[in-house]
């Protein structure tokens, strides 16, 4: 007869900490061949609806649908690089103007700290020097390393989508094969419902950088900053990050705008342009296209892209939101782990009204779930005269 072992909750938690650290230590020391694979997943999980309108519509074969979808990934992969590549060429055309340019800002810059420091320009000049002498050989090679690695990756990226599109039901017959028949329908609803979740929030995501992207052009062609397109675009880009990759887009534009200009007025421009576009994609974009989609709350995010970073730089960064997703709903879905599914989650009440209009509402003593904490323990209530005990009174 088959008895299920029960362990206390301090063993649960060393169980639930011990597998946490070992995947942890898994994907570091994995991370350069971990990396291109989860990305090739989220990938084929947003080429997925293109494979099967292939094979169900135009009736093609698995094989062609899927390579078909990989060519038209690649199209316009190769597209944006090229976008970006002649946008880049301009810039580079204008590099007497920028290289002028930033001697100007250095020199200002440099009047600034002789004034405030008393550190004259020679004095600042020599301590550049021996920075750079000291780690440019490191930085070159670490370059150079870095460089390679991208390149293998984006040639891996393609290969890896293919083979997981055409090995889908291979696949999933697998994980089938993992767990008894009874478990089954719940296996095929948590498959589901991370499908639906991570198709769902990288196409809104996808939607986002689009938008971001034409709304900061707009805003610094209204300014008249120089490489505005470009500038817009990699904002759009770097947006894909949450939380630090727009802060990250901001001084790379504030940078880039310096360089085309003398005038350092127009970095008020520059700032003004970003509060507006993150006050409309935090208002609007995210709350609708983003966050519908993955109810993850703030903190958890942040300390997730972190630790993402951490492990694998910005593809890091850029996994950890979807990876999270999927770990809330396998939580979701698992009653011994829905503890943590909620504490992933967020049901603070995203807006209140007044009158007819709506706000943003971080109110952190409302929820959408009201739990009440009873205790058999009885509450001694003390008056002056006499001493009465009462039970259930809380």
């Amino acid at each position: 007869m088959n008895e299920t072992l029960k362990f206390p909750f301090y063993a649960k938690l060393a169980f639930t900490l011990i597998t946490l650290i070992a995947i942890i230590g898994i994907l570091y020391c994995g991370q350069s061949i971990l990396t291109p694979v989860l990305i090739s997943l989220l990938i084929a999980i947003l080429l997925s609806p293109i494979v099967q309108f292939l094979k169900r519509r135009l009736r093609f074969p698995n094989v062609l649908a899927v390579l078909c979808t990989i060519m038209l990934f690649v199209l316009v992969f190769v597209g944006v690089i090229f976008f970006l590549s002649w946008q880049i060429s301009d810039m580079m055309s204008d590099w007497g103007k920028i290289k002028s340019n930033f001697n100007i800002h250095v020199s200002n810059l440099q009047d600034i700290v002789r004034d405030n420091f008393n550190l004259s320009k020679r004095e600042q000049n020599e301590i550049i020097d021996n920075a750079t002498s000291e780690s440019g050989k490191e930085i070159v090679g670490t370059t150079l390393i870095s460089v390679t690695d991208t390149l293998m990756s984006f040639i891996l990226l393609p290969i890896y989508t293919f083979l997981i599109l055409l090995y889908k039901t291979h696949f999933i017959k697998f994980l089938c094969k993992l767990f008894k028949s009874e478990y089954h329908p719940k296996l095929q609803e948590i498959l589901g419902k991370i499908r639906v979740s991570i198709h769902s929030y990288i196409s809104g995501l996808m939607l986002q950088m689009l938008t971001v992207s034409i709304l900061t052009s707009i805003g610094y062609m209204i300014i008249g900053a120089e490489y505005a397109i470009l500038l817009g675009v990699i904002t759009g880009l770097l947006n894909l990050i949450p939380y630090i990759g727009i802060l990250i887009a901001g001084v790379l534009s504030i940078v880039a705008t310096l360089t085309g200009t003398p005038d350092v007025s127009i970095i008020l421009g520059v700032v003004i342009v970003n509060i507006i576009v993150q006050f409309i994609d935090n208002n609007f974009l995210v709350p609708l296209i983003v966050s519908s989609k993955v109810e993850i709350n703030a903190l958890v995010s942040i300390v997730g892209i972190i630790v993402g970073g951490t492990l694998a730089g910005v593809a890091g960064m850029f996994l950890a939101i979807p990876m999270l997703a999927i770990m809330k709903v396998i939580f979701d879905n698992i009653d011994q782990l829905n503890p943590w599914g909620y504490l992933m989650g967020d049901d603070l009440p995203k807006t209140f009204k007044w009158g007819r209009i709506k706000f943003p509402l971080y109110d952190a003593e409302t929820s959408s779930d009201t739990i009440n904490i009873q205790s058999d323990t009885p509450q001694v209530r003390f008056t002056e005269t006499t001493t009465n005990t009462d039970k259930g009174d809380t």
